[in-house]
């Protein structure tokens, strides 16, 4: 049988290598991480669970498709169950706006806040579908390898104004300053500045509304666990705790890896869930990419950084959503610190996962698990998290306790937390980016990250800096890219 390789078993690489396996290849998967999952990697600590990576689920049918495969349900496997409300925003002045469950609810949510934005959010998620037809259905799994493709596009994105930004598309549409940002922060959730991302993105209202937000009884890590299970089904090899050193090349021809120990493994395809900006910088020689690439390379505008608090509480905080978008007073001028000056500033915006508010597994009886991410500098921004980490943590414990969780200080418990530093290191992340390079317009479709290299033949590339990016139905519309791509095993 022909064999494949897969480099990396993020959700991109898993979903990469069910699809070769669907084609008939024989695959081996493998992940430097003792665990599958990628960045989707499950903590426990002092009886608390933590979900690492991805926490919202957003698209289902992009898991129910690699059961269908083999024939089975992604149900019987795993429990998804709907949220209500998909966020809670929590502004600097203490007021709420929930967001997500019916329409009907949005509304009344949107009319308590700004009457007059009732007919504009209409209007916004109006767009949003639009965007949603073709962003979405049309291009998300459209691969983007021929100039031409990109060409045959561009009436649709300019009849879309896919050149305003997510910023502009949203205040086009509401007055309110409360929900302009509230309605904004979704590129975020993939690593962009709503001032900078295309508001291609502005899909991600439709995409929410059309499959609803949902969370997997378990957390993130039961998926991957039941994807890991469906894998040794279907006989799919899997090598964790082994690191990928280089590509190997002959006359063009990727025929195998070169892993960090100096073992050589053969393959007649060979595909990267690695990063994509540290595969070409470190696992593929300068002289075998293309001039495009180089470019892509020398140019590259990466995501900001994230900086990761995880805890126990030993009390419960019934009154917190699941999902609890915690906004600073700053907006703009905080994310250009974060973006542009790269530098960390004493404030910040924060997302607040409690996921014992729907799963109480998370936690021993009469607890809470927390994970809080901090939208930071990636490490471009020289900022030594050696002294800043402990530093930062402390200014979120204080500003929690003062305004969501009362008496935060006294019942903290079995509490660690991550940096870019370790995004870098664990998951060879350059610069510690959170999301690979970032979803500006310039780095979207044939702009990005090509699924087929374009100078190393039998090369495919999938995950969160390949089209059409990062966040879970990002990277599983990657494998579906590359699926579409790769013939079937002769």
């Amino acid at each position: 049988m022909v064999k494949a390789i897969v480099i990396g078993a993020g959700y991109g690489g898993i979903a990469s290598a069910l699809r070769l396996r669907a084609k008939g290849y024989t695959v081996t998967l493998i992940d430097r991480c003792e665990a599958l999952g990628g960045r989707a990697q499950v903590y426990e600590r002092g009886g608390f669970r933590h979900d690492a990576g991805p926490t919202v689920i957003t698209a289902p049918f992009l898991f129910e498709e690699l059961f269908a495969l083999f024939g089975e349900r992604f149900a019987d496997h795993v429990s998804l169950v709907p949220l209500k409300p998909w966020y809670r925003f929590r502004f600097a002045d203490g007021d709420t706006f929930d967001y997500g469950g019916t329409l009907e609810a949005t509304l009344a949510a949107i009319e308590r806040i700004e009457p007059r934005d009732r007919l504009g959010y209409m209007a916004l998620l109006a767009h949003s579908r639009k965007i949603y037809d073709i962003g979405f259905t049309r291009l998300s799994t459209q691969p983007f390898n021929d100039f031409g493709t990109m060409l045959r596009q561009v009436p649709h994105l300019l009849g879309l104004r896919s050149y305003e930004t997510v910023w502009g598309l949203v205040t086009r549409h509401l007055v309110s300053d409360k929900l302009r940002r509230a309605f904004s922060i979704q590129p975020l959730l993939v690593g962009g500045n709503p001032f900078d991302t295309t508001s291609i993105y502005g899909l991600i209202h439709f995409l929410e509304h059309a499959h609803g937000v949902h969370f997997a009884m378990g957390g993130t890590g039961s998926i991957t666990r039941a994807l890991g299970e469906l894998m040794n089904r279907q006989g799919i090899t899997v090598r964790l705790g082994t690191t990928v050193e280089r590509i190997r090349i002959e006359q063009g021809t990727a025929c195998g890896v070169e892993l960090a120990d100096g073992t050589g493994l053969a393959a007649t395809v060979v595909v990267s869930n690695s990063d994509a900006a540290h595969l070409y910088q470190n696992m593929v020689p300068h002289a075998a990419q293309s001039l495009a690439t180089r470019l892509k390379l020398s140019q590259a505008h990466y995501s900001m950084g994230l900086f990761v608090l995880y805890f126990g509480t030993t009390r419960t905080y019934p009154q917190v959503a699941h999902h609890t978008i915690w906004m600073g007073d700053r907006y703009r001028e905080l994310l250009d610190d974060i973006f542009h000056r790269q530098q960390l500033a004493e404030d910040f915006s924060l997302y607040v996962h409690r996921p014992t508010a729907t799963d109480p597994s998370f936690a021993p009886e009469g607890c809470d698990s927390f994970y809080v991410l901090c939208p930071v500098p990636n490490l471009q921004g020289k900022v030594d998290w050696a002294t800043e980490g402990p530093r930062l943590r402390n200014r979120i414990v204080e500003a929690l306790e003062r305004t969501l969780l009362p008496d935060l200080r006294a019942t903290i418990t079995a509490e660690f937390f991550k940096t870019p530093v370790d995004f870098k290191d664990n998951y060879q992340s350059v610069h510690g980016a959170g999301f690979s390079v970032a979803p500006i317009f310039r780095q979207s479709a044939w702009f990005r990250f090509h699924n087929r290299s374009e100078s190393v033949r039998n090369l495919y590339l999938t995950g969160a800096g390949t089209h059409p990016g990062a966040g879970l139905p990002g990277v599983l519309c990657s494998a579906k890219v590359v699926d579409a791509l790769i013939p079937l095993a002769s």
